[in-house]
């Protein structure tokens, strides 16, 4: 198959312009399965079953290659048997009915909860930005809303008394979330107290407002956590959707129930809302851990 391979990468170069690095990765990935079929004394392309691709994606598996790799080479050997098909090398793609490895599901970014409480208190309440800055944290922590969402809350749309925040959602639909009482208390503290100071037109009804008066922006509260985490001393990069990922994290691991925590993220799919739960060993990876004789 060494000959195709040679072919096959110049038209990758002439026709497709594909960059150097990128059909060296092509190359890298063919010639590893091409010395896996001649162990096999599979020589001929013809001679290529799924069988023998999916043997040897198994074989990657074994050796512990990440799922981008793995990906990258099922990308790879499809294209160059198209390839042959496409030049009446061979009659049948052996790719049509690969298994596709699944993408690796990396869980989110999240902070402890000890990280979190350095992080909540690090805002001064006694300015009014500290206030308002810790007034926002609180709230994104307690919620779990989105930060587009934090900003766009007006004066209205939170109940400190009764702990609650109503969040615009699209579709002119809305979700009703509950909070905690430090964070009902931080946004009474700062609206009774520190608003009035930052405020400029009193017809304004953003509820977090910048230093010219007017609501703040996304791009805003962005330097605002980034500027309290380097004062909470946290090495982690943190970002608004940090403490989102943090609330649903804490919020399973306290024993709260998928389908609360998904209607409390806004999730429309239970699935997306799975990527926060601690991920199960497999069945073979208990075994094997815990067999005495494994």
């Amino acid at each position: 198959m060494k000959q195709y391979l040679d072919e096959y990468v110049t038209y990758l170069e002439d026709v497709k312009g594909l960059s150097r690095s990128t059909m060296e990765s092509y190359r890298a990935d063919l010639q590893g399965f091409i010395a896996f079929a001649a162990e096999r004394d599979v020589i001929h392309p013809q001679e290529v079953t799924r069988t023998m691709l999916n043997l040897y994606m198994g074989r990657l598996r074994q050796q512990g290659k990440a799922a981008s790799s793995l990906l990258r080479c099922t990308a790879s050997l499809r294209s160059f048997f198209q390839y042959l098909v496409r030049q009446a090398v061979i009659g049948q793609d052996p790719t049509q009915l690969l298994d596709n490895p699944k993408p690796e599901r990396k869980p989110p970014k999240s902070l402890t909860i000890e990280q979190v409480d350095k992080l909540l208190s690090a805002p001064d309440s006694g300015t009014p930005q500290g206030a308002r800055d810790k007034a926002m944290l609180e709230l994104l922590y307690a919620s779990g809303i989105k930060v587009s969402e934090l900003v766009n809350l007006s004066i209205h749309d939170i109940n400190m008394e009764m702990r609650f925040l109503r969040c615009a959602v699209s579709g002119g639909k809305e979700r009703i979330l509950p909070i905690t009482q430090i964070a009902a208390e931080s946004v009474a503290f700062y609206m009774q107290a520190m608003r009035d100071k930052l405020i400029r037109d009193a017809d304004e009804d953003a509820l977090f407002l910048n230093s010219l008066g007017t609501r703040l922006t996304r791009q805003g509260f962005w330097k605002i956590i980034k500027k309290y985490g380097k004062l909470a001393e946290i090495d982690e990069e943190i970002t608004p959707h940090t403490l989102r990922h943090s609330f649903a994290i804490h919020m399973l691991q306290n024993g709260a129930d998928l389908r609360s925590v998904q209607e409390m993220l806004g999730h429309s799919a239970l699935s997306t809302t799975g990527m926060y739960q601690p991920t199960k060993k497999s069945m073979k990876e208990v075994y094997d851990h815990y067999h005495p004789r494994s």
